[in-house]
């Protein structure tokens, strides 16, 4: 990538130069007035760690398991719209960087790769991201195919049945397709290497919808049907559907409210993802890591609890895991690195976090990840008033 990098931030300032404004604020945005996606990260920074000395640090490990699969580290990467977008056949690529890594790379419905595309690019074992559309058929054949492909995890998310309003993506004109106002195209010119990258590869479109839903066999009858076709009614009930269907694992993305993880512990599914959507849909809500203890008290014992929003760092992810997580996803910090430097920025970003939680939890006084519990960090009362929320 030509400059040193130390942490998230400097890939994320790379990518403001590299990627297209519509689509790097497609990515680096909230709803509303995007105090739920700030307090996701600004909610980490509250929770203080316990410095142990004196003690061996020799021979550390951060392998463990997320839904019984063998992980390098309680990370995964998390399912995030038109990945490729953020560079040519990204979402390819960041399955590819995932897999060399040994963490989870999670396939977005709304990717511009197609499952088949990364199945053939990266190979299988990748975990698939469902989202209920209205039409039932459509959704039964994404399974199927996500099956064919060799997903090992299916993640439905529960979150999305009205999507919320971004007001950037609305001034920005991104829809489906992109409107090629001036602006766009003025700061397109800006950025030759992602211009160059784009021309270079067929893949530009929702390769998972156009040519798969019924009737949208192009870029021009996509718009309608995206707009159409989130489900407002989706429950409970839907789920032993879906489960029943999928016959694999299953986790279930979007609990914030301790009821819905209660609820969602008794579907059969294998893990639930405690998430607001990065703050991309309920302005106002709770962080992810504000929510996360409560759930993980009322149903750690019955359900493997995860959790994504706002991590950008491994010190974030050590906290996560004190808490309660099993495993963690990160979102924006990945596609920072893509954005920034394709597959070797993703493996960037991981190797950072990788190397910030294995020093942190080393500095903590521990060798394994797996004896991580809530004894490394500091009680609530030892947090400066200043730096309380």
């Amino acid at each position: 990538m030509g400059k040193v990098i130390t942490c998230v931030e400097d890939l994320r300032r790379l990518a403001l130069k590299r990627v297209p404004r519509m689509f790097y604020e497609y990515a680096d945005s909230g709803a509303w007035t995007e105090s739920t996606y700030r307090a996701n990260e600004s909610d980490f920074a509250r929770i203080l760690l316990r410095q142990r000395v004196a003690v061996d640090m020799t021979n550390r490990t951060l392998a463990s398991t997320m839904i019984g699969q063998d992980v390098a580290m309680p990370v995964a990467l998390a399912p995030t719209g038109s990945t490729g977008m953020q560079h040519a056949d990204g979402e390819i690529l960041a399955a590819r960087a995932a897999k060399k890594f040994g963490v989870p790379f999670t396939l977005s419905t709304m990717s511009i790769c197609s499952i088949e595309d990364v199945a053939e690019g990266a190979g299988p074992g990748f975990w698939f991201q469902l989202y209920v559309m209205r039409d039932r058929d459509f959704v039964g054949r994404l399974i199927d195919r996500a099956k064919a492909a060799g997903c090992s995890a299916l993640v439905l998310t529960l979150d999305l049945q009205i999507l919320g309003q971004r007001h950037k993506d609305i001034k920005n004109g991104l829809s489906a397709p992109p409107k090629p106002t001036i602006p766009n195209l003025i700061n397109m010119a800006t950025k030759p290497r992602w211009c160059l990258g784009m021309l270079g590869t067929k893949r530009r479109t929702f390769g998972n919808i156009v040519g798969h839903a019924k009737g949208v066999g192009d870029l021009a009858s996509l718009s309608s049907w995206t707009n159409d076709q989130f489900d407002p009614t989706l429950n409970w009930k839907d789920i032993e559907w879906i489960r029943e269907r999928w016959g694999g694992k299953l986790i279930l993305k979007g609990i914030l409210d301790v009821e819905d993880a209660k609820m969602a512990a008794q579907t059969g599914a294998d893990a639930i993802i405690v998430s607001n959507h990065g703050g991309r849909q309920l302005d106002g809500a709770l962080s992810s890591i504000g929510a996360l203890p409560r759930i993980v008290e009322a149903v750690g014992h019955q359900i493997e609890v995860h959790m994504d929003g706002g991590i950008r760092s491994g010190q974030d992810v050590i906290k996560a895991v004190a808490l309660g997580a099993k495993g963690t996803y990160i979102g924006r910090a990945f596609l920072y690195g893509l954005g920034a430097g394709g597959e070797a920025g993703v493996t960037k970003a991981l190797e950072l976090i990788r190397k910030e939680l294995d020093t942190t939890m080393a500095l903590c006084g521990l060798r394994d990840i797996r004896d991580v519990t809530s004894n490394i960090l500091e009680p609530l009362d030892a947090v400066p008033p200043y730096a309380r929320r």
